[in-house]
C-alpha cells in the first residue's frame, strides 16, 4: 500500500508530529526542539525557530510558528490533505493493514471452556477479545487460525455427566454437580451429553461471529504424553512426578503425574505439555493462548516448557483478561455455572444483540474488569456508543445512495481552502494505521472502538456544519465521507461488529 501520509511528511521534515489539543495551535506540532536542546546545548526556542524556518521551505507546509518554551506549530497546505485522503481511498479495505514483516502463521486458542454447560458471558469475553486479536493480526498480514481446546475427561466432566444422569433417574444432581434448566434439557435427550453440549457451544459462538478452524480434544492429545515424558526434565517426590520447571523460568516446579495415593493420573499441566508441542509441531510460528487472569502463573509455565523442550519461548504468548460484571436494575448479577445462577452468552445476546455484546466485551483493555450495564447496552439509541458509531456509518450510506454518482477514488483536485471540520476529519482518518499497529503490538483491540467513536464525533461535527450534496465541494466531500465510512467499517469489523447500511 502507499506510504502513510503523516509518516512520509515526518521523514521529510526530520522530526515527529503530533496533533495539538486545539486546532488554534496548528494542524500539527512538534517538541523536537525541546528534545534537541540538551544535546546541542542551545536554547530550545532558538532551535525551534530554525526548525520552523526549514519547515516552511517544504511545499506542503504553509506556515510554522514557535510557541511556548520551544514548540513549533504547523499549518499544512490543502495538497497534503488531498494526498492523505487519496491514500485512504486508494488502499480501500487494505487501509492500515498488510504491514507486518515477517508474516507469521499464528494460532489463537480461545474460549476453550469445559463443555459442562453453555458458554457464559465470562467465557464470551475470552472469545470477543481473542477473536478481535485474531482479526487485527490477520489485517496486519499474518495468517491466523482459531482453535478451541476442550477437556472431555476428568473430574469436572464426571460431575457434569453424573448431574445429567441423576436428573434422568428423577433425582437431584449431586451436591458438587451442576444445576440449572440446561441440565434438565440435556437429561431429556439420550446418550452422552458432551457432544450435544459441544454442538450448542459451537452454534452459540458462530452466532457471536467466532468461527473456529479447529477443535482440540484433550483425550486425544493425552495419548502422546508417554512419548514426551523422556524429553522433559523431571524428578520424583512424594510419589509424584514433577517437572523441574523452576530451572527454566517458572515460579515453581509443577506436578505432571499425581502420586498413586492421589490416583496416579496426569495433571492438566501434563496436558499443557502435550498441547504446546502439538501446536508448535503443526508449524505455527506463534501460539497465542487467551486465558482468564486467574491463569497468571501459566504464562511462565508455558515459556518454561518451551525452553525445556528446546523451543523458542518467544513463539508462545499468553494473553490474560479480567472478569465481567453485569449490572441490571442497578444491581450486579452473580454468576456460578454449577449453582445454575449464570448468565449465558445466548441470553445476553438475546437481550442486547450481537453488535452491542461484541462491543461491550472488547471496549476495555484486557487488564481492566468490565462492568456492563445491561439496560444501557440494550438501548438502540445514540446514547449507546455502538449504535452511535453505526448510525454515522448508516447516515453516510444514506448520503451516498442519494449521490448522483459514486465518488472517484482518485482525487485530482479539491477546494482551495479546507474547512476546519474537513481537516479534523482527514487527520482522524490518517490516525487509523497507527491505531491498528498499536493494537497488534499491544494485543489491545480495545483501541478500535474508542477510535471509532472519535471518527463518528468528527463526522457528525462536519455533517452539522457542511452540506455534502449540491454543494460547491460536492465531489471532494463525497470522497471524504466515503473514506470515513470505510474507516468506520474497518474499525467495527476488526472487533466483530457489523457496519449497517440502514438503521
Amino acid at each position: 500500500m502507499p506510504a502513510k501520509a503523516l509518516e512520509r511528511l515526518e521523514a521529510e521534515l526530520g522530526f515527529e508530529l503530533e496533533r495539538p489539543a486545539s486546532a488554534e495551535h496548528g494542524d500539527f506540532a512538534t517538541n523536537a526542539a525541546l528534545q534537541l536542546a540538551p544535546e546541542r546545548k542551545r536554547a530550545p526556542r532558538e532551535i525551534a525557530q530554525e526548525l520552523a524556518e526549514q519547515a516552511t521551505t517544504h511545499e506542503l507546509v504553509e506556515r510554522a510558528e514557535v510557541a511556548g518554551p520551544g514548540f513549533v506549530n504547523f499549518w499544512l497546505a490543502p495538497a497534503w490533505y488531498l494526498g492523505a485522503l487519496g491514500e485512504v481511498l486508494e488502499a480501500g479495505e487494505r487501509y492500515g493493514g498488510g504491514f507486518v514483516d515477517p508474516v507469521e502463521r499464528v494460532q489463537v486458542e480461545m474460549v476453550s471452556a469445559n463443555p459442562t454447560g453453555p458458554i457464559t458471558v465470562a467465557s464470551a469475553r475470552n472469545g470477543a477479545y481473542g477473536d478481535s486479536v485474531a482479526r487485527v493480526l490477520a489485517h496486519a498480514g499474518h495468517t491466523v487460525e482459531r482453535e478451541y481446546y476442550y477437556n472431555d475427561a476428568g473430574a469436572q466432566m464426571d460431575r457434569f455427566r453424573a448431574s445429567v444422569e441423576a436428573v434422568r433417574r428423577g433425582e437431584a444432581p449431586p451436591e458438587d454437580g451442576y444445576q440449572g434448566a440446561y441440565i434438565a434439557e440435556l437429561a431429556a435427550l439420550d446418550g452422552d451429553p458432551v457432544p450435544t453440549m459441544l454442538h450448542q457451544i459451537e452454534s452459540s459462538l458462530e452466532r457471536f461471529r467466532i468461527h473456529f478452524d479447529s477443535w482440540g480434544l484433550q483425550s486425544d492429545l493425552a495419548k502422546r504424553l508417554p512419548e514426551l515424558m523422556p524429553r522433559l526434565d523431571t524428578y520424583e517426590k512424594d510419589g509424584a512426578v514433577w517437572a523441574r520447571s523452576s530451572e527454566y523460568g517458572d515460579e515453581d516446579d509443577r506436578v505432571l503425574i499425581r502420586s498413586e495415593a492421589q490416583g496416579g493420573e496426569p495433571t492438566y499441566r501434563a496436558a499443557d505439555v502435550v498441547y504446546l508441542v502439538d501446536k508448535l509441531e503443526r508449524g505455527f510460528d506463534r501460539a497465542i493462548y487467551v486465558l482468564g487472569a486467574d491463569h497468571h502463573g501459566t504464562r511462565q509455565w508455558y515459556a518454561a516448557i518451551a525452553r525445556m523442550l528446546g523451543y523458542d519461548p518467544e513463539r508462545v504468548e499468553v494473553l490474560l483478561y479480567q472478569l465481567v460484571h453485569l449490572i441490571q436494575g442497578g444491581r450486579q448479577k452473580k454468576i456460578s455455572k454449577r449453582r445454575g445462577d449464570v448468565v449465558f452468552l445466548d441470553d445476553f445476546v438475546d437481550e442486547i444483540g450481537v453488535d452491542a455484546a461484541r462491543w461491550y466485551l472488547v471496549n476495555r483493555g484486557p487488564d481492566q474488569t468490565i462492568d456492563i450495564d445491561v439496560d444501557i447496552a440494550a438501548e438502540k439509541t445514540q446514547k449507546n456508543p455502538v449504535y452511535y458509531v453505526q448510525y454515522a456509518h448508516a447516515r453516510i450510506a444514506g448520503i451516498l445512495r442519494n449521490a448522483p454518482s459514486s465518488p472517484s477514488n482518485s482525487l485530482l483536485q479539491g477546494p482551495e481552502e479546507l474547512a476546519s471540520e474537513e481537516k479534523e476529519l482527514i487527520k482522524r482518518l490518517v490516525e487509523f494505521p497507527g491505531i491498528v499497529e498499536e493494537a497488534v503490538e499491544r494485543r489491545g483491540p480495545h483501541a478500535l472502538p474508542n477510535y471509532a467513536i472519535r471518527v463518528a464525533d468528527d463526522f457528525h461535527r462536519f455533517y452539522h456544519e457542511h452540506r455534502v450534496l449540491e454543494s460547491e465541494a460536492q465531489e471532494f466531500r463525497l470522497a471524504l465521507i466515503r473514506a470515513t465510512q470505510m474507516v468506520i467499517a474497518l474499525s467495527l469489523n476488526l472487533v466483530g461488529v457489523e457496519a449497517p447500511e440502514r438503521m
